[in-house]
């Protein structure tokens, strides 16, 4: 049976969630396109591996400059000058890495791109990992997004979140299935040559690798996993 017939706009991050996902549409539907945003994170090296993904896998691909939104999402260490918290990824430090209402105004953008190019459908890669952390990665934000894009327009949009209830070593079991390349995948909040392997995102990372029993293709600066805090 060949896939489905419908158009999905994927929101492409550069990060094992999405990029797995990514891969999984593009073995189910009939048309997909990745989108990107560049709304002036501190790590926007993920684009440059988002990018080559979509060139690996010859899609089309839209990077949106999104910066403008930076001056009023402040207070978080993505976006502003606070440092990263290192750690386990469930400690509460981890919450300095929110960024005011990202998911919304990221989704909301995607799902206009969606009606302006006759798509059928959003696809987004949140996933259980973050619910504790993030509150616009939680099922009643996704809920309550899949109605505003149903009312929102005259089309409505469909929104995919496979992953909702996956953590990050499911979303790897899952991405063994469709052969995704980690290698072109970028998870460090820090943004620098090489992945830090100790601010709470490599820390989840790192963790999701050794639980499946396999090795992270990325380059690290320490791959030390650190003891969570009782």
């Amino acid at each position: 049976m060949g896939p489905e017939e419908k158009k999905v706009i994927v929101v492409l991050s550069g990060g094992m969630d999405s990029t797995t996902l990514l891969y999984e549409m593009l073995n189910t539907y009939s048309q997909v396109e990745a989108l990107s945003f560049n709304y002036g994170q501190r790590h926007k090296k993920e684009l440059e591996y988002a990018s080559k993904t979509c060139e690996k896998l010859g899609i089309p691909h839209k990077i949106v400059d999104a910066t403008c939104i930076n001056e009023f999402v402040q207070g978080s260490a993505l976006t502003s000058g606070i440092d990263v918290p290192e750690g386990h990824y469930e400690e509460d430090n981890m919450k300095a890495t929110v960024v005011p209402n990202r998911n919304m105004i990221l989704a909301s953008m995607a799902i206009g791109y969606a009606v302006s190019k006759d798509f059928d459908a959003v696809a987004l890669g949140v996933h259980a990992g973050d619910h504790a952390i993030y509150p616009d990665c939680r099922p009643l934000f996704v809920d309550a997004l899949r109605v505003i894009a149903r009312i929102a327009n005259y089309k409505e949009i469909e929104i995919l979140a496979p992953y909702l209830d996956l953590n990050k070593a499911g979303i790897l079991v899952h991405g063994k299935e469709f052969d995704v390349d980690y290698a072109l995948t970028w998870t460090c909040y820090k943004g620098k040559e090489k992945a830090c392997g100790v601010c709470g995102s490599c820390q989840e990372r790192l963790e999701a690798f050794k639980d499946i029993g396999s090795e992270d293709p990325l380059e690290y600066e320490t791959r030390e996993l650190l003891p969570k805090k009782e």
